[in-house]
């Protein structure tokens, strides 16, 4: 019986291993994302992506990104967060901080997918900028530049979506190369 179930096991996990090769993947920070695993589960194996998933972490979003979404994340790269003064990240993920770092994170995430077709009839539609609402509450103007999507953010700031369309079982990544701020 137990070599049954040992085997069993084994061919469960050969289906699932097969089934994760058959999909199509994009690689984001060295590592494929599979469509088929939540945001949280993608974004840990991005070595591009490590100060983003601690910042989640503190601020307590990983149960929210891993839940049913759907969601649209643009999802700034270790180098964005760099950008920012020395000491803000380090500040940002201190306990007492925790509001103010939710507030920066969810300004990154917007209800439902909006792959990169979908913001450009958005944008098209408002032409030439859409204006997206975040689950921050606030809002982010997204337009083209070249063929590039720029998001703006409320100071004025500007972000570049370098990869697009990243899909997983709960929404869309679309990663960015600056960290956007709400007003």
């Amino acid at each position: 019986m137990k070599k049954i179930l040992t085997l069993l096991l084994g061919v469960v996990t050969l289906a699932q291993v097969s089934a994760q090769n058959m999909e199509k993947t994009v690689e984001v920070g060295g590592a494929p994302m599979y469509p088929s695993k939540n945001i949280v589960e993608n974004a840990v194996n991005s070595k591009d992506h490590t100060t983003l998933v601690a910042a989640v972490k503190a601020a307590g979003l990983v149960e929210t990104l891993m839940s049913a979404g759907p969601f649209t994340v643009f999802a700034p790269t270790n180098a964005a967060f760099g950008k920012l003064p020395a000491g803000t990240v380090e500040t940002l993920v201190k306990p007492e901080n925790k509001s103010t770092l939710t507030k920066i994170l969810t300004y990154h995430v917007v209800a439902g997918k909006l792959d990169a077709k979908t913001i450009a009839a958005k944008i098209k539609e408002g032409n030439g900028t859409a204006v997206l609402t975040t689950v921050q509450g606030s809002t982010l103007r997204v337009s083209l530049k070249g063929k590039n999507v720029v998001l703006t953010d409320e100071k004025g700031g500007t972000a570049i979506v370098t990869i697009k369309d990243v899909y997983q079982s709960n929404g869309v990544i679309h990663v960015i190369d600056t960290v956007v701020m709400p007003g």
